[in-house]
């Protein structure tokens, strides 16, 4: 059976799938070669109704969760599947939770300024600020939310959710660890509350531009924004323009508004830390993401019900 993966990006993935599926004939879709390919892996690609029929895919089938790069009804015209891996079943939500921790404690306590201070042989600063306490908005409730939540709350720190699910709706075990909680159409109160903003919920027609720049002002001054959602969920020059004038005291981003992003976007010379999609790039999800995958295919490969169908 031929996988092929959309771009070089994300190698792990395929050198595991590799050792899942030894029979299988796994690699990178070319284009010009013009070949056929039994399962589509868009893994940041776009798949559109044009590269369907060039390529007639059987399957449809992310490496992980986000699936906005698929032309779903081109998908359903020609009889195609989509599934993904959902997050909370592999580590994935872990790995991506985590990493919001680290971007929080790095920014918060001036991981730049200190690492300065060491070179220039200076003890005891900068000082820094304390996560217990502080009050961090998490947009979007899911599985990364919902760990992240659990995670912050560890720390100390008062966590107020944002989703579009309603409030009877939530799990009570992630409803247990907010203070409380607002749909998205009440994002702007909940700002109004807080020093830090999470966004990881998924990008769609619904989501995309959801936070501007009257949300990132509507923060407390000095907040700290994060996302690990998708790039397009925020206005990439109301951020650039929040940092510059103080209103945001640092951003970590580990998604952006075109992937690769251009290491010439002038973002990357204000407060960020920046790293490339490695939220859930971790030895433990992409172990259990392979497991899952390759159990799809051979479902695929013996005409029996596939898992995790979106469409």
């Amino acid at each position: 059976m031929q996988i092929r993966f959309l771009g070089d990006h994300f190698p792990a993935g395929r050198a595991l799938l590799r050792e899942l599926l030894p029979d299988d004939e796994i690699g990178t879709w070319n284009p010009d070669e013009g070949i056929q390919a039994d399962v589509i892996v868009p893994v940041m690609g776009r798949v559109d109704a044009a590269l369907m029929d060039r390529a007639h895919p059987r399957l449809i089938q992310q490496f992980g969760a986000g699936l906005e790069g698929v032309d779903f009804e081109a998908a359903a015209a020609r009889g195609i599947p989509v599934a993904n891996v959902p997050a909370g079943l592999t580590g994935n939500a872990n790995g991506v939770a985590e990493l919001v921790i680290m971007d929080l404690l790095a920014l918060l306590r001036d991981l730049d300024g200190a690492r300065g201070s060491v070179r220039e042989r200076r003890l005891g600063e900068p000082i820094g600020r304390a996560l217990e306490g502080l009050s961090v908005t998490v947009l979007g409730v899911g599985a990364i939310g919902a760990r992240l939540a659990h995670l912050l709350s560890a720390f100390g720190a008062t966590v107020i959710g944002v989703g579009r699910r309603t409030a009877a709706d939530l799990d009570p075990d992630v409803a247990a660890t907010l203070s409380e909680y607002h749909e998205t159409g009440e994002l702007t109160l909940a700002l109004s509350r807080s020093d830090a903003l999470v966004v990881c919920i998924p990008l769609n027609g619904e989501t995309r531009g959801l936070v501007g720049e009257r949300e990132l002002r509507t923060l407390h001054r000095g907040a700290i924004f994060v996302n690990v959602g998708r790039g397009g969920l925020v206005d990439h020059d109301a951020l650039v323009a929040t940092l510059d004038d103080g209103q945001l005291g640092g951003a970590g981003l580990d998604v952006y508004w075109s992937e690769p992003p251009d290491p010439g976007d002038p973002i990357f010379s204000r407060n960020v830390i920046a790293t490339p999609h490695i939220g859930g790039v971790t030895e433990m999800s992409y172990r259990a993401t392979a497991r899952e995958i390759a159990a799809n295919v051979e479902r695929l490969r013996h005409g029996q019900p596939l898992r995790y169908l979106v469409s």
